[in-house]
């Protein structure tokens, strides 16, 4: 496994209203010492759900900071609960999460990179553009969001990037050609990429319609955020002849887990795959919002990661337990 989690007990130091809809958090956790970070790091957060431990995963927003941890949580009526559960805390609350991680690796040798951001995306985003514009590598962030109002860190961003920055805001009709932001790019350049599933799906197929090499698009996920209305759907557990529902604001992982059929996990953020289960059967359709399978694979549809991928309808799976085995 990639991850082996350490966790700490942590203080909410205070919080701030970005914008209408994102709210900041400083968390301090116990004996912290402002040590470096990979560039897209983010922590667990442990959150309660209906009177249910759970997790969640958060970007951790600029550079090391000497007064702690800062993530930035987007308020989402549709959610699995947890933004409703951070927006509950108030400064002095005390919470547990982990220590940074991150699944981005930048190469800085480069001489050109791209940044995009979709939304509350940005968060990671901005801790890579702190560290090219401290580098003073050649830089541009494109920042998508439905309005100048809705863009965190907007001053921040203006102030540090200048004309590098091109806020792509929907009601002033600025929306993002990624087709035409990849062809103006010089061959060798990086991409670094944080926003919706529907966007990212967007970004892999105009980046290989221009031929450019797969890994020089890198990207961080929502982990949530999928094609299809998040709703309840079954799952029908071939092997044990069971059928569970999986209720909008929990994960298929959880659920399965909660119902003690043991399911392996790692990232529970759609990007490693161990937590995939072989699909038996589909009367309905498979949201897939891994990043881990490629379109072949979604399209066969032959595999669901259980961590963040959802269904409409009923998905029979085999969670490989045999009885005889035990």
């Amino acid at each position: 496994m990639r991850f082996i989690d350490t966790w700490t007990t942590a203080t909410v130091v205070a919080t701030r209203d970005l914008t209408s809809g994102i709210r900041e958090f400083l968390l301090r956790p116990d004996g912290f010492t402002a040590s470096p970070y990979p560039v897209g790091s983010h922590i667990q957060v442990a959150v309660t759900i209906d009177g249910r431990p759970e997790t969640r995963s958060y970007s951790l927003v600029g550079e090391v900071d000497a007064q702690g941890y800062r993530i930035a949580v987007r308020r989402a009526p549709d959610s699995r609960g947890g933004s409703r559960y951070m927006w509950s805390l108030l400064p002095a609350a005390r919470i547990t999460i982990t220590l940074p991680a991150s699944l981005v690796q930048l190469d800085w040798t480069r001489r050109h990179f791209c940044l995009i951001a979709g939304g509350i995306g940005i968060t990671p985003i901005l801790g890579a553009a702190q560290a090219l514009a401290r580098r003073n590598a050649d830089v541009t962030l494109h920042y998508a969001v439905r309005s100048r109002a809705d863009a965190a860190y907007l001053d921040q961003l203006e102030a540090l990037l200048g004309p590098r920055l091109v806020v792509h805001a929907g009601d002033e009709g600025r929306r993002l050609d990624l087709a035409a932001v990849f062809a103006a790019l010089p061959q060798g350049a990086m991409i670094l990429f944080c926003g919706p599933m529907r966007m990212l799906d967007a970004a892999r197929h105009a980046w290989e319609a221009g031929g450019r090499p797969p890994t020089d698009l890198r990207y961080e996920t929502f982990g949530s955020s999928g094609l299809l209305p998040t709703e309840a759907f079954r799952v029908r557990l071939r092997q044990e002849g069971v059928e569970l529902v999986i209720p909008p604001d929990r994960s298929m992982l959880d659920v399965l887990n909660a119902a003690g059929h043991e399911v392996m996990s790692d990232c529970r953020r759609g990007e490693c795959g161990v937590c995939a289960l072989d699909v038996v059967e589909v009367d309905g359709e498979i949201d897939h919002r891994d990043v881990f399978f490629s379109d072949h694979q979604k399209r066969e549809g032959r595999k669901i990661c259980a961590c963040v991928s959802r269904a409409r309808g009923t998905v029979t799976v085999d969670t490989l337990h045999r009885a005889d085995a035990i």
